[in-house]
C-alpha cells in the first residue's frame, strides 16, 4: 500500500482552474472505478492551498492514476501556472483507522 499526501499553493487567480482540473481527475477515476485507488483533494481556508490525499493499493495503481489524461493535464497546467509554494510530497504509514484500506 502507498499513502501519499501532497500540499502546494497556487495563485489565487489559478485556484478555480485547479479545482476544475481536480474535479476532472475525480470524474475520470469514478468512470474507471479502479478498486485500488482512493483519491481526494481539499482546499485550505486561504482559498489557494490544496492538499491531496491518495491511498493506493500498489505501485501499479499509482501508475494508473498518474497516467490518466486528466491527471497529466492537471500536472502540466499546475506546473505552468506559477505556483506560490511548490508541492511537498509525503509518504505516510498507516497506524490505525476506522476505514478499511489496502493493508
Amino acid at each position: 500500500m502507498k499513502v501519499v499526501r501532497v500540499q502546494y499553493t497556487t495563485t489565487i487567480g489559478y485556484a478555480p482552474v485547479n479545482q476544475r482540473n481536480i474535479a476532472a481527475i475525480v470524474e475520470e477515476l469514478k468512470t474507471l472505478n479502479h478498486p485500488g485507488i482512493k483519491y481526494g483533494a481539499w482546499l485550505l481556508p486561504d482559498g489557494k492551498t490544496f492538499m491531496h490525499f491518495d491511498q493506493l493499493e500498489s505501485e501499479e495503481a499509482h501508475q494508473v492514476l498518474q497516467n490518466l489524461a486528466s491527471f497529466k493535464k492537471f500536472a502540466d497546467e499546475l506546473w505552468a501556472s506559477g505556483l506560490e509554494v511548490e508541492p511537498k510530497l509525503e509518504l505516510l504509514s498507516p497506524v490505525a483507522s476506522t476505514e478499511d484500506y489496502f493493508i
